[in-house]
């Protein structure tokens, strides 16, 4: 039997706390340096029905983000358009991009980013939310990065 231990194989970090959508936000960026793959947890209260829009963002620096500009390539998405009535997270079109639905909901959306993908000068992730939503509209995000080395305590990803 083998058993996964998310602490040692996943390096998992808050992207953000829980803070509204209105005016749009620039998320915690992420150092990938030690990185195989990784993935954005995005849970959003959609209070008042908005086309929110999510754009995974590239950099080559973590603290600045230096030179951050959205992804070149089409990741892989998965959408929970509402979680009061499924656990199911459903692919959606791979893209550089995704709108939450638009509907009054919770929602829970899982972006699939590999590493190899961004290109050779960059190095670090995060997520800006480009399309502000409303004041009533709320997202929480984390990152699950899995470590290229297993171990208790993995390295920082923040600077």
């Amino acid at each position: 039997m083998s058993s996964i231990f998310l602490p040692e194989k996943f390096k998992i970090v808050n992207g953000t706390p829980v803070i509204t959508t209105q005016g749009g936000q620039t998320l915690e960026f992420v150092s990938l340096k030690n990185v195989n793959m990784a993935w954005i947890l995005v849970e959003a209260l959609q209070a008042v029905g908005h086309a929110t829009v999510l754009n995974p963002q590239r950099a080559t620096d973590p603290v600045t983000p230096t030179g951050n500009v959205a992804i070149a390539h089409a990741a892989n998405w998965w959408l929970n358009a509402d979680v009061s009535a499924s656990d199911t997270l459903v692919a959606q079109t791979a893209a550089t991009t995704m709108a939450l639905n638009v509907a009054a909901t919770n929602q829970q959306v899982l972006i699939q980013i590999d590493p190899a993908q961004l290109g050779a000068t960059y190095d670090s992730m995060g997520l800006v939310i480009t399309t502000g939503g409303d004041a009533t509209n709320f997202v929480t995000v984390t990152y699950f990065l899995e470590m290229r080395y297993a171990q208790a305590t993995p390295p920082a990803t923040l600077a």
